[in-house]
């Protein structure tokens, strides 16, 4: 008993020497948001709890789209080390404020997970994940590789040869993809996979089902903003863009074998 005693103190001494970080309870991704004071929606706890690897999120401005994506991107890093996350957008700034938004998130729930590095555009845990802003640039995003969560940000603005070129950063680590933006018209992958018979997760929230959007603002914005505009940005409606030369309904036409063409309408 008296080695066994001492034995136990040593060990004591050691873990004083030596901090074990214990274990960290896995928190359901809602918890999570709570916890960092994002209490979600209920469209947002039902996407937080989804577990469909490819997920588009066509959602209203200020409708807290990202909110989800920073929490899910938090809650990979972990929950699911080492994970790699890549946070894409058009542009660097608007990969930034996501990125900083992944932090708020990071830092509210209290730093579950201590870091080994930290900068304006990556994040490294001692447990092995990283969460990585990068810009809209195609040769940016190669060389990345066993992605487990992919976030695409403004998904409709960003370009066809981006999204194909981050598309095989999945491919080992069978990640997710999770595109969230506004309409941008009807074109661009972003479109394509909204109407596609791809097995997508598609999740529409309108700025009226937004609890936090007073009426009232809607009404100047439609007015401000005009209806085009209006309806991609808070309705969430693929409507023709506005220097178009022929509406969508007219290029389907054309495409249709069945349906006569322009010139012999009467």
């Amino acid at each position: 008993m008296a080695a066994t005693g001492g034995l136990t103190r040593r060990l004591a001494r050691l873990e004083r020497t030596w901090p074990v970080q214990p274990p960290v309870p896995r928190l359901d991704p809602v918890a999570l948001a709570t916890r960092a004071g994002l209490p979600p929606d209920g469209w947002q706890g039902a996407v937080l709890r989804a577990q469909a690897p490819r997920v588009l999120l066509n959602c209203s401005r200020q409708s807290g789209k990202s909110s989800v994506a920073a929490v899910l991107a938090v809650h990979c890093a972990l929950y699911e080390a080492p994970a790699l996350v890549l946070l894409v957008s058009r542009a660097q700034r608007q990969a930034q404020e996501l990125f900083r938004k992944c932090l708020d998130v990071y830092r509210a729930t209290g730093r579950l997970v201590p870091t080994d590095a930290e900068s304006g555009l990556r994040i490294e845990l001692e447990n092995g994940s990283r969460i990585i802003a990068l810009p809209g640039a195609e040769e940016t995003t190669r060389g990345y590789s066993g992605v487990r969560l992919l976030a695409i940000d403004e998904a409709s603005r960003v370009s066809d040869a981006l999204y194909h070129a981050l598309r095989p950063t999945l491919a080992v680590s069978a990640g997710r993809l999770l595109a969230l933006s506004t309409p941008w018209g009807q074109r661009g992958w972003w479109h394509a996979a909204w109407v596609s018979d791809e097995p997508w997760l598609r999740v529409e929230v309108p700025a009226t089902q937004c609890p936090r959007i007073p009426p009232a603002f809607l009404e100047e914005e439609r007015r401000a903003q005009g209806e085009l505009k209006y309806a991609s940005e808070y309705e969430c409606r693929f409507v023709d863009v506005e220097d178009s030369v022929f509406s969508g309904e007219q290029v389907q036409a054309a495409l249709d074998p069945t349906v006569a063409p322009l010139w012999e309408v009467a």
